[in-house]
């Protein structure tokens, strides 16, 4: 039901002097990074990388190699595809503008620490060569070490060596004697003690073995610390996918309400297979607005996933969208809104209800063969097989191989405007009694009833010669 109810994310890319518009196709948080991948109208394939929801830098690649942040993150990471209704709070602007390439570095020294351009480095591994980032890292590494900061020293030569661990000289640093106490420290202390000296290797540690219950809690602790209530809702919903139990929703709520609407958190908790009717009582009234501003489909598809589990609040909206909804929309959905369909025709048998049937039929036709369309009708013909629609089905399935009874089948296709089929049947039956002047009128009324007047009053003079 996602792709009927979530837009395309549309965002423009301006790199130089181009401009490029496309779609979100997806998105993976890992740690404090985020990739986006976006698909132009030319069929470019741009990836973006965001660090703390700020963009970095991005490229559009045929290939994304197999050794890449990119490709291992979409492996270790958080995704949310194009259909996923969170996936707006994690698209910061609507527009991307690509930095300059060769004043990227230096630009990121005045934005961010020089341990965090470390790590980010670590991440544009698709755009710039090994030997090029690498070259980024000794650099910083080199200015600790000089200064004699030799803790910060190591945490970057720990970066280098885990991005690039086929790196002799960069291996041989970091286990040389120079670093051992720091080697001895990160071996044996705490994460938190840890974490006042390197917060941003405990969260990378954290989220890269957060499936981890010790780990989970104490990213997630991290994170609250920062007012980072984005990733909190993310790591929650991972949790959920993963058949954990989904406990205090409306706290996770309060979080991501702050990011989304409702009707967007709505549409997520359906998504995790959380009824957000049942858990969340005060949604009962996004739905109440939609009925009253006449937005009939969009509340059924809301609706649909849980009609064997609404609340009975929500009699009164599943009597609207039966009496307000095209038969066409209905039609299209009857697999999963049989259930409205049967309860509503079970409380309302009365010639509306039997209108509404013939309407559904009608369209079922038009898109299925009379026999699948008389199994579609199995749920509602067995709570009420004394419906005069549903009789006339079965009717017509009895009739369908009895070439003697065109005439009769024919007139029930004309009443559920089945006008082709109707002509079918009529043309058969004249065929078969060629003096009968019945199914030439009948003719006569089909053509007339689909506009084709030439052809009708044709068959009206064949009707009248005959009578």
């Amino acid at each position: 039901m996602n792709n009927e109810v979530i837009m395309p994310i549309e965002i423009s890319i301006k790199e130089k002097k181009k401009l490029s518009k496309g779609q979100v196709k997806q998105a993976v948080v890992f740690s404090r990074c985020t990739m986006v991948e976006v698909q132009t109208s030319l069929n470019e394939n741009y990836y973006l990388i965001y660090y703390k929801n700020s963009l970095v830098y991005g490229e559009p690649l045929e290939k994304v190699e197999k050794e890449s942040f990119i490709n291992k993150i979409r492996k270790t990471g958080i995704i949310l595809h194009e259909d996923h209704p969170f996936l707006p709070a994690l698209i910061p602007s609507e527009t991307a503008t690509i930095p300059n390439k060769n004043k990227l570095f230096s630009q990121l020294q005045q934005k961010y620490s020089l341990p965090e351009v470390a790590y980010i480095s670590t991440t544009l591994d698709s755009y710039f060569s090994k030997e090029q980032l690498t070259n980024v890292i000794y650099k910083i590494f080199y200015h600790y070490r000089r200064n004699g900061n030799f803790i910060q020293a190591f945490q970057i030569i720990r970066i280098l060596a885990d991005f690039a661990p086929d790196l002799n000289s960069a291996r041989e640093i970091k286990n040389s004697l120079d670093f051992y106490s720091y080697r001895d420290f990160y071996s044996s202390s705490s994460l938190p003690v840890i974490h006042q000296k390197d917060p941003l290797f405990v969260e990378w540690y954290c989220f890269q073995n957060r499936f981890q219950p010790d780990e989970y809690k104490i990213l997630e602790d991290l994170l609250r610390k920062q007012d980072s209530f984005l990733e909190i809702v993310l790591l929650w919903m991972e949790k959920v996918e993963k058949c954990s139990p989904a406990d205090s929703v409306e706290k996770y709520t309060r979080m991501a309400l702050q990011y989304i609407s409702m009707e967007k958190w709505i549409l997520t908790l359906g998504y995790l297979n959380i009824n957000p009717f049942q858990v969340l009582p005060h949604t009962k009234s996004i739905i109440d607005e939609m009925i009253q501003n006449e937005h009939y489909e969009t509340a059924a598809l809301f609706l649909l996933k849980f009609l064997d589990a609404l609340p009975t609040a929500y009699d009164d909206i599943l009597h609207s969208l039966w009496e307000h909804l095209d038969s066409t929309f209905i039609a299209s959905h009857l697999d999963t809104f049989m259930l409205v369909v049967q309860q509503l025709v079970l409380k309302d048998d009365d010639n509306q209800s039997e209108q509404k049937l013939i309407q559904i039929i009608g369209k079922l036709l038009v898109t299925y063969e009379l026999k699948t369309v008389h199994e579609k009708l199995l749920p509602i013909q067995k709570l009420v097989p004394h419906s005069s629609v549903i009789q006339k089905i079965n009717k017509m399935i009895t009739l369908l191989e009895d070439p003697d009874h065109m005439l009769e089948l024919g007139q029930y296709y004309a009443e559920f405007k089945q006008y082709d089929e109707a002509i079918e049947c009529f043309s058969w039956e004249m065929e078969l009694h060629p003096n009968s002047p019945a199914p030439v009128l009948q003719l006569s009324k089909i053509y007339q009833n689909k506009g084709m007047v030439k052809e009708a009053t044709a068959y009206h003079q064949i009707y009248t010669q005959l009578k």
